[in-house]
């Protein structure tokens, strides 16, 4: 498998009346990876995954793969409520040619350790590539400990890198600790960037590229060459922009964004709503000062 590592772009889904637009998902893509990101994530909350049907999933996968061809290292978010639909979503991936997939526990019951553990090791179980495991418990209502995602990296063999989107850099420092540097985390929170890079992360899972891509590689790039001062500048020019994405919602904004910059790729799909005329503005304001 490819080395996981670096700036991974989240690209957004578009849709048409009768489902996926694949030719602009297939020229989204294509910008991501000519803008020199490391890896492409298809179907994240970015790719508004939980809003999909089975055949439209389907074809963001075929899709994404087919344009990337190869050329950077694919992980496919294949989260869903049952242990049965995940399982369905990570083989059709790994099929399809993913590099890994990445889980989100999703909950409408509490889920105890144990099942959450069985989750895990059952759709493992049923691949044969790697598991990006995904803590994020605003959106999924699930709370992985890293005591937790330790004890599933030890104990289940595909279970072999962790995402971690609480904005918590103490819980990124305790993964360290507790699997003595042996368990890769990525950051997921995309105002945290710049301490995760510098605390070690192994790389930065961002919607960010799809409207700023140069200066998400001149970020990570000047943390790998332990230019700090340049690092620093480069985050305090993209924070902003971190900052509005994720407060007014992956999809929406980053859709808003790529509209205003001329690569126009429809607005979300309900419940999710387009951002309002005040948004666009600023988020104008902040494409146009960069």
């Amino acid at each position: 498998m490819p080395k996981i590592h670096g700036v991974i772009a989240y690209p957004i889904t578009p849709f048409v009346d009768n489902g996926i637009d694949t030719t602009r998902l297939a020229a989204l893509v294509e910008r991501l990876v000519s803008s020199g990101v490391h890896a492409i994530a298809p179907l994240g909350s970015t790719g508004e995954l939980a809003y999909l049907e089975e055949p439209e999933f389907d074809t963001v996968v075929d899709t994404t793969i087919a344009t990337v061809a190869g050329r950077l290292p694919v992980i496919v978010g294949v989260s869903d409520v049952t242990t049965a639909k995940t399982i369905r979503r990570a083989q059709y991936a790994q099929q399809a040619g993913a590099d890994a997939v990445m889980i989100l526990p999703v909950s409408y019951w509490k889920l105890t350790e144990r099942e959450i553990v069985q989750h895990y090791r059952s759709i493992g179980e049923a691949i044969d590539i790697p598991i990006m495991a995904y803590n994020n418990p605003a959106t999924s209502g699930v709370d992985m400990s890293p005591e937790l995602l330790v004890t599933m990296f030890e104990t289940i063999d595909a279970v072999t890198m962790v995402k971690e989107s609480t904005g918590d850099l103490s819980r990124m420092q305790r993964i360290t600790e507790l699997s003595g540097g042996q368990l890769p985390f990525y950051n997921g929170s995309n105002p945290l960037v710049l301490e995760a890079l510098k605390a070690g992360a192994s790389g930065w899972c961002t919607a960010a590229p799809n409207l700023r891509p140069q200066p998400c590689m001149d970020l990570y790039e000047a943390v790998q060459a332990g230019d700090l001062e340049k690092a620093g500048a480069q985050y305090d020019d993209l924070k902003p922009l971190l900052q509005f994405i994720v407060e007014g919602g992956l999809a929406t904004t980053v859709k808003a964004g790529l509209d205003l910059l001329g690569f126009p790729v429809g607005d979300p799909r309900p419940p999710l709503l387009p951002l309002d005329e005040q948004g666009r503005a600023e988020l104008q304001g902040l494409l146009t000062g960069a």
